[in-house]
């Protein structure tokens, strides 16, 4: 299993001590740490050691700084910028995740450099070059990936990373989970994608699939259930418009006996079960539009007062 990277990067003989301890931190939580003390960048000999170091950033996954109180070894490209500068600033620009640590004593004394940069006559006693301040006003500039926190031991740097890498891990799983969510909407958008394309295709391949694809309608409209269920139909049909209605009426042995007009008034059809009673469906004008044509309803906007169904029973004379 690949195990996260983490390269530290600092001065070596002032802040040796530091990162050893955090080589120690790193591999107990199973990490792998990489130091150019200990042979973790491999050189060739096309390029300088330096250029070899910034190319290993491009293979890590986090990056610690450590700035303390040395300056360090200049970079051979910019003598104003450290090679601890420039490892930090090479893995800002490829967006790696990057903690930056400044030691307590020149945080505080950073400060005192901002009221007097201008002078030359300053004299500062916790850095050895002022660059090192000039570089940090240049990251604590930067609008993102600047998560700089101050310290005086190694034990303040351990406990830090100790909880951000625990959040790190926290929203690792919050994002798996993400991704299961958004796979899950992916693939309802893709079904639904794919229905569109499969009613789309069978209206314009030709009129006889646009008739198949009104006729699957049809037969799909909420009032011929109602119909199969109170007349014990059990064969397909579909109604298309009021005639349609009226005639599976009369086949069944109904008349249609009142009708009042309007969009609130009803068809009113009977038929004589016995000598002594009858049934009677009573059909909203609702259903239909100005044509009588049956109009399209949803399953959940059907209502059942649009057509009941009632048995009539006439009172015996005394």
């Amino acid at each position: 299993m690949a195990k996260p990277r983490v390269f530290i990067s600092s001065t070596f003989y002032d802040l040796k001590t530091v990162r050893l301890e955090l080589d120690k931190f790193l591999k107990s939580l199973g990490y792998e740490s990489v130091r150019n003390e200990k042979g973790d960048i491999p050189y060739g000999s096309v390029e300088s050691m330096q250029s070899y170091c910034y190319k290993e950033i491009s293979n890590i996954d986090i990056l610690v700084s450590i700035i303390g109180s040395r300056f360090g070894s200049p970079s051979e490209n910019d003598k104003n910028r450290s090679v601890s500068n420039i490892e930090l600033k090479t893995a800002i620009e490829q967006n790696k995740h990057v903690f930056i640590f400044i030691e307590k004593s020149v945080f505080i004394e950073y400060e005192t450099y901002l009221l007097n940069e201008d002078s030359d006559k300053v004299k500062y006693r916790y850095v050895d070059d002022t660059n090192t301040y000039k570089f940090i006003k240049e990251i604590k500039a930067l609008k993102a990936n600047n998560n700089i926190k101050e310290f005086e031991n190694v034990d303040d740097i351990i406990s830090y990373l100790r909880e951000q890498f625990a959040g790190l891990m926290k929203q690792f799983f919050i994002q798996e989970q993400r991704i299961g969510e958004i796979n899950l909407i992916k693939g309802i958008n893709s079904t639904a994608r794919t229905l569109k394309e499969l009613v789309d295709y069978i209206q314009n391949t030709n009129e006889n699939q646009k008739e198949n694809l009104k006729e699957i309608i049809k037969t799909s409209h909420p009032i011929i259930g109602e119909l199969k269920e109170m007349l014990h139909i059990p064969y397909k049909f579909y109604i298309e418009e009021y005639k349609d209605l009226k005639a599976l009426l009369e086949s069944r042995g109904f008349k249609l006996i009142d009708h009042s007009p309007g969009e609130n008034g009803n068809f009113v059809f009977s038929k004589e079960k016995d000598g002594m009673s009858s049934y009677k469906i009573t059909i909203d004008n609702f259903i239909f539009n100005k044509n009588m044509i049956l109009k399209p309803f949803q399953p959940n906007e059907w209502k059942f007062s649009f057509i009941k169904m009632e048995e009539i029973c006439e009172e015996l004379p005394f």
